[in-house]
């Protein structure tokens, strides 16, 4: 087996030594800033088109923002997946296996690219008018999708770069990336829809050049990793590490895909409280992303610190890095939600064009929900941390699993609150499906775990 001396690169953060504590902070810090980066451009997306364009544009984003997702999320799914094998193999330091892996995972994330994108340009139309998007706003949404599909192979380019680096103990260049991505992309947002009044064509386009930079960011950075300097050997396909890829990443992507669709069928119902409604929920949806940064930044640490902690053999460190991880999320998720409580309505009154006749009743929707979420926030931590530590012991079918309960929890929500709820049926149909997440999460845990130490004193017996 090709193992090797372990190389300290500047930047990087190897978890099978320290405090679990220390370490998860370190790595989730860049990971949290980069979030922030990200969101903060998604953010200035949504706020530039719902100020300068109205309550109308702003729903159009709001109506395709699932479907916008289900391609997003398959995108991460398998991103993270194949990344989960790379983070094992890099704590068991076996390089020569690593960049086979490496180079599997991009051959695979190109097959799913160009089908995603195919596929997505071909079914958007169709599922616009599916999800009872209003006739008004259906044109300003198939313009804004149109563009975004297009850019979907760099979507992916970033996205699998990214969790590479990430799954070599390396979150600062992802926030470097992301950090420059969002500022080019607010300059962009200003530019293309204010200066040239490109309408929401011009986020989307500045969406897609922000992607590129940020993707180009990380590629550079994985071409100068000595542990992945590929040879022609390692590019050969390999029927067998393209399964084991594919048994990581296929799950998480299906997971997500749930979870979107789900999305979808909620953003139906929303549909039919007509525009007031959608701007409202859209704009608490876009604030979500700021709410869940931290989540999904203990999450990837989760991830990554599992993933190393597993190849190298050190069981003990994963569970006390999980306590770690559980009590450093909970105590984020109540000062955002303090936070959120005191001053969201402020924060929602940014995307919302004052003056119109439908913002006063946007806003008093955006804020209902906003509240309901941050009283609900630590059940949505322990659900990433959770889910990302399973993922990094190499178990991806019980997160799915999570995943479908999270899908029959929005959707049943959804489809059955409002008849004694009236609209604040389809809010809680959202906290609904966290709750039921945690259900499958947490007993799994204890499941995987137990199940790897036991195959672990197999393993030792002489």
């Amino acid at each position: 087996m090709n193992r090797q001396p372990e190389r300290k690169r500047p930047g990087t953060i190897i978890h099978t030594e320290g405090s679990p504590w220390r370490l998860l902070l370190l790595f989730s810090l860049p990971l949290m800033a980069g979030n922030i980066f990200q969101q903060l451009y998604t953010v200035v997306d949504t706020a530039v088109v719902g100020k300068a364009l109205g309550v109308e544009a702003l729903a159009a984003l709001g109506t395709v923002d699932w479907l916008n997702w289900l391609t997003l999320g398959t995108i991460q799914g398998f991103t993270q997946g194949f990344s989960i094998l790379l983070a094992q193999r890099f704590g068991a330091k076996d390089y020569g296996k690593l960049r086979q892996a490496a180079a599997n995972a991009v051959i695979l994330s190109a097959v799913c690219a160009v089908v995603l994108t195919v596929g997505s340009e071909a079914i958007a139309e169709p599922v616009v008018i599916l999800l009872k998007t209003p006739a008004e706003i259906r044109h300003i949404a198939m313009s804004y999708l149109r563009l975004l599909f297009a850019g979907l192979p760099v979507v992916m380019a970033y996205n699998l770069a990214a969790s590479m680096l990430r799954a070599l103990g390396d979150g600062r260049t992802p926030l470097i990336a992301m950090a420059a991505a969002s500022i080019v992309n607010i300059g962009l947002d200003f530019l293309f829809v204010l200066g040239f009044q490109w309408g929401v064509q011009g986020a989307a386009i500045a969406t897609i050049i922000a992607q590129c930079l940020a993707a180009g960011c990380c590629i550079w950075r994985l071409c100068r990793v000595e542990e992945l300097h590929l040879s022609r050997e390692d590019w050969k396909c390999s029927g067998s590490l393209c399964g084991r890829l594919m048994v990581l990443g296929l799950p998480m992507a299906l997971q997500n895909g749930i979870i979107a669709v789900g999305g979808m069928i909620i953003q139906t119902i929303v549909n039919g409280f007509g525009v007031a409604f959608i701007a409202g929920f859209t704009a608490t949806n876009k604030l979500y992303g700021v709410l869940e940064i931290a989540a999904t930044s203990y999450g990837y640490a989760m991830t990554t610190y599992a993933g190393q902690n597993l190849g190298a053999g050190k069981l003990d460190r994963i569970s006390h890095g999980m306590k770690a991880g559980l009590t450093i999320a909970l105590a984020t998720s109540a000062v955002i939600s303090a936070a959120m409580l005191v001053c969201g309505r402020w924060f929602l009154s940014c995307f919302i064009a004052a003056g119109e006749a439908e913002s006063a009743q946007a806003l008093d929707t955006a804020f209902r929900y906003l509240r309901l979420m941050a009283y609900c926030l630590p059940v949505l931590y322990v659900l990433h941390v959770t889910r990302s530590c399973i993922q990094g012991l190499g178990n991806t079918l019980l997160p799915m699993a999570s995943g479908i309960s999270e899908f029959i929890m929005r959707t049943g929500g959804a489809l059955l609150l409002p008849a004694v709820m009236g609209d604040r049926g389809v809010m809680w149909a959202e906290v609904l499906a966290w709750f039921g997440a945690d259900l499958i999460l947490v007993p799994s845990y204890f499941y995987v775990t137990r199940h790897i130490r036991r195959r672990k004193e197999k393993e030792d017996l002489p």
